[in-house]
C-alpha cells in the first residue's frame, strides 16, 4: 500500500518546514536538524534535535517526529507516513524508520560520516530487513548543509 505523493506538501515546501525547526535547535545549544512528518496531506509532527535540551543521547529529530505522529494517527504503523528531515538519517534513526514501518522518507543534506539511508549504511533498502522504506535524498542539499557547517563553525570559533 503506497503513499499518494501529490496529496501531501511538496518535497521542497515540507524541507522547508524542516529546515524552519532545525534552526530551533540552537538556540538550545543542539545541531540544527529538523524533521516533519506529513499524512494526509497535512503536518502532523514537526521535532528538532533536544539532545542537548533533555540530556537524552535518543532526542534525535527523526524519532521525536516518529513518537509524534504516532500519537497523532494512533498508531504506531506509520505507513501511509512521509518524513522530512534535513539530514540523512544515523543507524539508529534508520532503525526507527523501520520499526514504525514508515512509507517515505525525505532528506536534504548527506551524512558521509553517519548516514544510514545511502552514504556510510543504506538500511532502508536493505531486503534482509522486514520493511523497506523509500528514500528521496539532497532536496534542499544546500540550505540543509549550509545550517549544519554554519553552526559548528560557530561552535569552533566559540
Amino acid at each position: 500500500m503506497g503513499i499518494d505523493a501529490s496529496a501531501l506538501p511538496d518535497d521542497d515546501a515540507a524541507m522547508g518546514l524542516a529546515l524552519d525547526e532545525a534552526a530551533a535547535a540552537v538556540e538550545h545549544g543542539d545541531v540544527p536538524v529538523g524533521a516533519v512528518a506529513l499524512f494526509d496531506g497535512r503536518v502532523i509532527a514537526a521535532r528538532h534535535n533536544e539532545r542537548e535540551l533533555r540530556g537524552d543521547p535518543t532526542a534525535h529529530a527523526e524519532l521525536l517526529a516518529l513518537s509524534d505522529a504516532a500519537a497523532a494517527i494512533g498508531t504506531w504503523r506509520l505507513s501511509k507516513v512521509t518524513l522530512v528531515v534535513t539530514l540523512e538519517p544515523c543507524p539508529m534513526c534508520a532503525g526507527g524508520l523501520i520499526a514504525a514501518r514508515l512509507g517515505r522518507l525525505v532528506f536534504g543534506a548527506t551524512d558521509p560520516k553517519a548516514g544510514a539511508c545511502g552514504s556510510l549504511y543504506n538500511l532502508c533498502a536493505d531486503p534482509r530487513l522486514n520493511h523497506e522504506v523509500s528514500v528521496t535524498s539532497g532536496v534542499r542539499a544546500s540550505e540543509a548543509s549550509g545550517q549544519l557547517s554554519g553552526f559548528f563553525a560557530g561552535r569552533r570559533r566559540g
